[in-house]
């Protein structure tokens, strides 16, 4: 198990699940870093007490020093701070900070050698190449925290033979079953009402597009070697499936569980070893049928979009990824509508050159560009 851990994105849904994991089991926060909710933040601070925090914004950082001057806490800033944060004498570092601001830091991770409790699926899609190819070269452990990688790699864990197949599952989000043209009015408080999982505004939103499987499916690809051909997307409402390993035999085994993300966090601290948790079994006999459909790729194109984008490789997911979190962010805002997140996205792709065997750098400068372009358009 765990012993001291750095949580990144402390004060997210995925970083206050985290700390409430950390709690239960009786583990030791070695430090805690954010972009600027200072008063969350603090609070944590106050409870945990970390040698160091770490706040992304560097006016927060400086209010944050202050409100902590009368403890034995560090207040660090700026990217270089979460880095710090990352790269400390923790042996485990919870990366959940939202989107491709998760890169650097978990770089920095990886280069200690610590184990990873991967929930920022943005590092993988942009970067997952040299990501995992450092992850070989330093030892650094690697364990999902999405619910549906856990899942896979649960049912992967002890197993011999070929994979057949992973079958990758998804809930449909809350709009599950409405056409394109449906989808067309639809706003903000509509997208954030997700019929199973409590999660940020941004992965909720990407949920009801699909991109968030799209993303899932390319981090798969990733962390378990799998061709695009042989991921397979499920949509399965009940969410009780968390997602399933098909073998050369024939042989299909799932991992199932309740829609509580503490329990892929913890497994993540526990792993190889399980742990009492603070989330209960399903109850199968009196929980509703379990159904599974094809996905409607016509009426959510974000999902056929990094389908195709995972066969390019090179900096594509990356432009995808960028253009995507700038297009949800200006949902979020009412300044475009729900299907105008993929055209952002779709824009993109097509006004900027994928460059193949692309360096970090050369990922990060698409990024920007896409951020850009979006921002502009």
């Amino acid at each position: 198990m765990s012993e001291r851990i750095s949580v990144l994105g402390s004060t997210g849904s995925i970083g206050t699940q985290s700390l409430a994991v950390i709690k239960h089991l009786g583990l030791s926060v070695s430090a805690l870093a954010a972009r600027g909710n200072i008063k969350l933040l603090e609070e944590q601070a106050r409870e945990f007490r970390p040698p160091l925090v770490a706040a992304s914004d560097e006016k927060a950082a400086r209010e944050l020093k202050t409100r902590l001057s009368d403890t034995f806490v560090r207040v660090a800033s700026g990217i270089e701070g979460i880095i710090e944060a990352a790269a400390d004498d923790s042996d485990t570092v919870i990366t959940a900070m939202s989107g491709a601001a998760g890169l650097l830091p978990t770089m920095a991770a990886i280069e200690k050698g610590k184990r990873i409790a991967l929930a920022n699926k943005e590092t993988l899609v942009c970067a997952g190449t040299i990501v995992m190819a450092a992850a070989r070269k330093h030892r650094a452990e690697i364990i999902p925290v999405d619910s549906e990688h856990s899942a896979i790699f649960q049912c992967l864990n002890g197993q011999g033979g070929e994979i057949s197949r992973i079958l990758l599952t998804a809930s449909g989000g809350p709009f599950l079953g409405k056409s394109r043209a449906e989808l067309q009015n639809m706003k903000k408080e509509d997208a954030l009402k997700h019929p199973n999982w409590s999660m940020g505004r941004k992965i909720t939103v990407d949920s009801a597009t699909l991109m968030n499987k799209g993303l899932e499916f390319i981090e798969a690809m990733h962390l378990f070697g799998a061709a695009p051909e042989n991921i397979k997307v499920l949509i399965h409402p009940q969410s009780v499936i968390h997602s399933m390993v098909e073998f050369e035999d024939g042989s299909v085994i799932a991992q199932c569980g309740l829609p509580d993300m503490k329990l892929p966090i913890q497994y993540a601290l526990t792993y190889p070893g399980r742990a009492k948790s603070l989330t209960a079994a399903p109850d199968f006999i009196r929980s509703s049928p379990l159904t599974f459909l094809e996905p409607d790729l016509e009426a959510f194109p974000c999902l056929a979009t990094a389908m195709e984008v995972a066969k390019l490789g090179g900096t594509a997911a990356a432009v995808m990824n960028a253009a995507n979190e700038e297009a949800v962010n200006l949902f979020l805002q009412d300044k475009i509508g729900f299907n105008e997140i993929y055209e952002k996205v779709a824009f993109a792709l097509e006004n900027l050159k994928n460059i193949e065997d692309a360096g970090l750098e050369e990922i990060l400068s698409a990024d920007r560009q896409a951020r850009e372009l979006v921002g502009k358009a």
